[in-house]
């Protein structure tokens, strides 16, 4: 057996040597309610390769994105990952630990970070970018925490555009903090009213671009309504691959950029784990959460890599911290660093070239669908129909045909009548013409 047991006597040997009489008392703590009163209703064990065979089978149901022709987007998307990537990040060198406390024995750890960061400064237009933090909605919900900081306010405004999850997160961490939050409602159509929400008790405005329902927007006016008062400009990139064809949120005057990191490098895999990425302004590094990796000489004027800043709860007191996030997703930024240097910078615009078009071929395709309506006058490479009709049934049946035709708005966003009928809908390089054929000719039918 790969796993063994415990037996009555050890358990019995256990609870004596902790002082309670059975494993009960030990949850003595957790609110009676909250107890189960019988056994769930689970299959009686099974040796391995029974079990094996049983998950098996129930992973048969799922659609895989890699079988199906997949529409699928708002946060996570599925690229062409080469080969090449898996085969680098499983080499032993990098699945030794994550944290290079040690820098003398956790060089190259430290040198991919310090590459990473370059890589995510670049693209954001940013002077400085940290390793890396769990994911976007956390980047977000710690940029907001940053600028409550550098500003001293206490309160943020959200665009209607951004992605419910990450509204959700910073609403939550903001909550703890006693910050308000004001979000704007979703905005399918790009039009929310953010200009009237800044004021003198904003700390700052966060921006998803593109948005959630896919509209491309210029940050420069709303940089400069904050930044005259006072507040920062947060962005949010969800996909990270626009940035290869959209001007960079530094450019346009955002103060903070968080973004998911998760195009480049890393699958799909049930929605994790993926990175997040977290740029700043040089005057505001010392607010910046995470690590920060640096290149510094050693004794003998050889270049090496340290980590610079550190401020995080495993360095620092926890009340001198500028976050409590514990980890970073190391893995995931070397899959990001290696694929982005695979492609390089023509590569990385070329990707972005492809993934728009192909979004303009499909949007071509199901405008001509009878009682489809594209709702976007701009986009990257997802964008909102209106179908006229409840998204969802729409998506299941779909699915039963075998396709993944994108998400029903409604999931993110229940109990909104006036969004039931909105369908998300994204194109990257894995969609050919055939990919939208079937999903064009499957709506007419199902419709």
């Amino acid at each position: 057996m790969r796993y063994l047991p415990l037996t009555g006597d050890n358990r019995r040997t256990m609870l004596d040597s902790i002082g309670v009489a059975a494993v009960e008392d030990l949850f003595v703590d957790v609110p009676k309610a909250a107890l189960l009163k019988e056994a769930i209703d689970l299959p009686a064990h099974q040796g391995e390769l029974e079990v094996e065979k049983a998950f098996r089978k129930m992973a048969a149901k799922n659609l895989n994105p890699t079988d199906a022709p997949c529409f699928l987007g708002a946060g996570a998307y599925r690229h062409h990952v080469p080969a090449t990537v898996d085969a680098l990040i499983q080499r032993g060198e990098y699945l030794t630990s994550y944290t290079p406390y040690q820098p003398e024995i956790s060089q190259g750890t430290l040198q991919y970070l310090f590459e990473f960061q370059t890589q995510v400064a670049l693209l954001t237009g940013m002077k400085v970018a940290n390793a890396s933090l769990y994911d976007g909605a956390t980047a977000a919900a710690e940029a907001v925490m940053m600028a409550a900081r550098v500003t001293k306010r206490n309160k943020a405004v959200l665009c209607g555009g951004l992605h419910p999850h990450y509204r959700e997160t910073t609403e939550t961490m903001a909550g703890f903090l006693g910050l308000e939050i004001d979000a704007a409602a979703p905005a399918p159509l790009g039009d929310d009213d953010l200009l009237d929400r800044i004021d003198e008790d904003t700390a700052c405005l966060v921006v998803q671009n593109p948005g959630f329902f896919g509209h491309v927007r210029d940050l420069t006016p709303l940089a400069e309504a904050c930044h005259a008062k006072g507040a920062l400009l947060v962005a949010v990139v969800t996909e990270i691959v626009s940035l290869g064809a959209l001007n960079a949120p530094g450019a346009m005057g955002a103060d903070i950029v968080a973004a998911e990191g998760q195009s480049l490098g890393n699958a799909l895999s049930f929605g994790g784990p993926t990175v997040g990425l977290f740029a700043v302004r040089n005057k505001h590094i010392r607010q910046m959460p995470g690590r920060l990796c640096g290149e510094t000489t050693d004794a003998t004027g050889r270049r090496g890599y340290v980590l610079t800043l550190s401020t995080r709860e495993q360095h620092i007191r926890r009340e001198k911290a500028t976050s409590n996030i514990c980890t970073n997703s190391g893995l995931c930024a070397l899959a990001f660093t290696i694929h982005l240097t695979l492609l390089g910078e023509e590569g990385f615009r070329r990707l972005a070239r492809l993934n728009h078009a192909k979004a303009i071929e499909l949007a071509g395709k199901l405008s001509d669908v009878s009682g489809i309506k594209v709702l976007n006058e701009t986009f990257f490479n997802e964008f909102t129909v209106d179908l006229g009709q409840a998204a969802a049934p729409v998506v299941e049946a779909l699915a039963g045909k075998g396709i993944l035709g994108g998400i029903p708005v409604s999931r993110l966003h229940p109990g909104q009548p006036d969004l039931e009928n909105l369908l998300l809908v994204a194109a990257t390089e894995t969609n050919g013409a055939d990919d939208m054929d079937a999903l064009c000719q499957a709506l007419r039918e199902v419709l």
